[in-house]
């Protein structure tokens, strides 16, 4: 999965949203850490479509590695280290 645009692409996601307020300044009182980033805020910094962007978030949102927050009319994603994790350790164990 890694391999491909698209892949490299998820992966760098990933990657900003490990650390999201270095990578997403938060408008206002919200911490990114805590809320998440809009699909919106990600599109804009890979310089892409929004409708590009959320297709990336929500393959990782299904594959279970980004929650979901709904507040007012905006989706916040972030990362579910748990979820990360347990697939790490699949990995690690060569399936």
């Amino acid at each position: 999965m890694m391999g491909t645009p698209s892949g490299r692409m998820r992966q760098t996601i990933l990657e900003w949203l490990k650390d999201p307020a270095d990578h997403f300044p938060a408008p206002g009182r919200r911490d990114p850490a805590e809320t998440g980033v809009t699909a919106r805020a990600v599109a804009t910094k890979l310089g892409v479509r929004h409708r590009t962007a959320r297709a990336h978030l929500d393959f990782l949102t299904r594959l279970g590695v980004l929650r979901t927050r709904r507040l007012r009319c905006r989706t916040y994603y972030r990362r579910d280290e748990i979820r990360i994790a347990e697939v790490a350790r699949v990995f690690e164990k060569g399936w």
